[in-house]
């Protein structure tokens, strides 16, 4: 008997998503086929200039960008930021530091110090119950 292994491949828009780049902003060859674990393995380890430069540059998804800045996707929206953006571009948001953003940025400091109260809350609590 022997063993058939199939190749696992994936959409570029998952491997775009993994990579953290802006699947529009790729290589039409990258776009338009199937990534294989891998190829994606490949590409992670020694990353081709062009996948250098959108790291560098973008320009950059929304989940980048939102990390960038230190909000929420969520945040991103509310402040109207529906697109990818540049390195240049989030940049100077940060430089100009508009009202929305100070604002989002006190909301995510705010979740992430709730997040760590209930954490340790949950975490006290199984000591109790261990006693």
């Amino acid at each position: 008997m022997t063993s058939h292994q199939n190749t696992q491949t994936m959409k570029p828009a998952t491997a775009a998503k993994k990579l953290g780049v802006y699947l529009e902003a790729t290589p039409a060859e990258f776009q338009e086929g199937v990534v294989s674990r891998g190829e994606l393995n490949a590409l992670q380890a020694d990353p081709p200039e062009w996948l250098r430069e959108l790291r560098r540059n973008g320009p950059h998804p929304r989940p980048v960008v939102a990390a960038k800045l230190g909000v929420s996707i969520s945040g991103l929206a509310r402040g109207g930021i529906t697109e990818a953006l540049t390195t240049e571009q989030i940049e100077a948001l940060k430089k100009d530091l508009p009202e929305w953003l100070q604002k989002e940025r006190a909301t995510q400091a705010e979740v992430r110090k709730e997040t760590v109260r209930i954490k340790e809350k949950n975490a006290e609590r199984d000591d109790q119950s261990r006693s």
